[in-house]
Formats: C-alpha cells, structure tokens, sequence
C-alpha cells in the first residue's frame, strides 16, 4: 500500500472509522518515493445534487480533516481537501470515475480508500460499481475494513479489554472522590464497586473504542481547559456585576442560534455546558450542531460569536491545528 491516498468521503455512521484507517495505513506504509506521506479527501459533489442546508460539503471536509489531524498525531503526514465535481452532472459510477480518476491523475495518486457506507448521491448503492471503474482506470480501490452501520443500532455493544478497564477506573476514583478517604476499607469496597459497575455497564457506557494514548493526551488538554473556563467565568462574573450594580440596568437580551465546529455528543456536551457555567448566557438547546442560546448582554453576545469557547473545546477533543479555526461570527454561521 503506498503511502499517499485518495480518500472520497460522504456523511455516513462509519466515516469517522474510514478516517482512522486511512491516516494509520497513510503512516505506517512504506514510501514509494522522498515524497511525504499524503492522504488527499473529497467530496465529489455532483452538479445536479442538492447541497445539504445542515451541513455544506466544505463543513464535511472540515470535520474531516480535523479528525485526521487528531489521529495522526505527530506522524509526518500532509492532509489535503477539494470538493471536485461540482461543475458537471454526475450521475452513473462512470461519471464519478471519470472525477476521481482525473483528481488521482493530476494530485499523482494511484491508491484510493472508501468508505463502507460512501454513497455521495444518497439513491442506489454505487461503491461497488464505482470501485469497478476505478480499477479500471489503474487507480487500487479498497473499502475500508471497518464497521458497517445496523439499520436499527443496538443499545449494547461489544466491549473490549479496555473499555472495561477504563470504565472501572473511573468507577473506582468517582468512588473515593465521594468516599473522602482512601482507607483499606474504602479500597476493597470502592474495587468491588468498581468491578460490578465496568461488568453490567462495559457494553452500554461506553461505545467507542478506547485508545489510552489519545484519551491521555485529551485528560491532560482537558486540566489546561479547565483554568482557561474558570477565567471566563470569573470575567463574565465581572460584566454581569458591573450591569446589576448599573443605575441604568444596560441588559439586552436576546436568543440566538449559531453553528459550532464540534462533531462529537461529548464535544458538544463540553461547549454547551460551559456556555451555560458562564455568567450572560445559558444553552437553551442543542441540534446537532445547531446551539440555542439566551444571551444578557451585547458583550456576552460578541463573547460568544468570537468563539473563544468553542475552540478551547476543539483544543481539547481535536489538538491545537484545530483550536486555530476560525469562530462562529468569522465563518458566518450566526442567527440572531
């Protein structure tokens, strides 16, 4: 497998794992050439589809890439984006070969990875076919090997070693936390504890697999957060105590909704939470990415659309490429 590929993607259940593979096969690969190692993703997005109002394909892209970024690490690995296709009408497998090919050619690609549930014109199933024609056109089509979507999802998984582990860890340090001592007693009784929890709960807690290097470096991101968010607050602290003591009372509010850049329940779970500890506003409601919420003030408002929060969560799930990004108000994705 060379070390530079071409990845097509489309919103499906098991893009995110599609990603994983293809920057762990992109770095352990041996180079065919000095060339670094590449993954090329894209979106070919044909003239006659409608474009999805909830997420563009440029927002896809950005997903993307941000997740390849926090699975590559420190790896050496270039990550590149392109919507392509989107001058012509795009219909048989043929017509999506035809772009793919033409990308891979001039991009000098040669390999290209799907994605199991890759199906950009949402009708008929076209990856088999569309991998056919590919190989046709000297390009090595490969699905990925992960996961394909149930129709209807179970609530229980299967677990693994190390879900296991992890859940029992958090059980046992959640249980002295409330214990306050760590006597023997509390020891013997917090494992026993712990053991019966990460038994009955391994399957339903936790879903996703869990890689300890990557959980690690987000623990620590995460106590780098934590001070960040208790300064917001106390400033917020501050402006709202300076417009109640206010003779004039200068309050403004107002609801409003913006799109965040998080991609995961927890992420967003993280950013609605600490929008609501800061004094000024408070998450109404949440819609995937779509965030409500009720601001006091026109300093909480411009607070919040700045996106100073929000990429402080990215820093903590995605790494410091993705705290860069810009903010709501920047990438124009505010209601008021």
């Amino acid at each position: 497998m060379t070390n530079r590929l071409l990845v097509p993607v489309s919103d499906s259940g098991t893009l995110r794992q599609t990603v994983a593979h293809a920057v762990e096969t992109a770095v352990e690969a041996e180079p065919v050439d000095e060339s670094a190692a590449t993954i090329h993703f894209v979106v070919a997005l044909s003239r006659a589809q409608p474009v999805d109002a909830d997420e563009p394909p440029g927002e896809l892209l950005d997903r993307v890439a941000v997740w390849a970024a926090e699975d590559r690490g420190d790896a050496d690995l270039s990550i590149e984006t392109a919507l392509i296709g989107s001058a012509e009408y795009l219909f048989s497998p043929d017509d999506y070969a035809d772009v793919l090919a033409e990308y891979a050619a001039d991009a000098g690609l040669d390999h290209a990875i799907f994605d199991p549930g890759y199906n950009p014109f949402g009708t008929a199933p076209l990856l088999p076919p569309l991998e056919r024609e590919l190989e046709r056109r000297a390009i090595v089509a490969e699905t990925a090997p992960v996961q394909r979507d149930r129709r209807f999802p179970s609530l229980v998984e299967r677990g693994t070693v190390f879900q296991a582990l992890a859940l029992g860890a958090v059980a046992f340090g959640f249980y002295l936390l409330l214990a306050g001592s760590v006597a023997p007693f509390e020891l013997v009784t917090g494992a026993i504890t712990a053991s019966v929890v990460a038994t009955a709960l391994w399957g339903v807690s936790l879903t996703a697999p869990v890689r300890p290097g990557r959980d690690v470096v987000r623990v620590a991101r995460l106590l780098v957060y934590v001070p960040y968010l208790l300064a917001q607050i106390a400033v917020a602290n501050l402006q709202i105590a300076y417009v109640v003591l206010h003779p004039d009372l200068p309050i403004d509010p107002e609801m409003v909704e913006f799109d965040a850049a998080v991609w995961s329940p927890l992420a967003a779970t993280t950013l609605a939470n600490s929008i609501t500890l800061t004094p000024g506003t408070l998450t109404v409601d949440v819609s995937r990415r779509t965030f409500t919420v009720h601001t006091l003030t026109t300093t909480a408002r411009d607070d919040l659309f700045d996106g100073g929060l929000e990429r402080a969560v990215r820093f903590v799930f995605y790494g410091r490429s993705a705290a860069r990004g810009a903010g709501p108000a920047e990438r124009e994705e505010v209601q008021e």
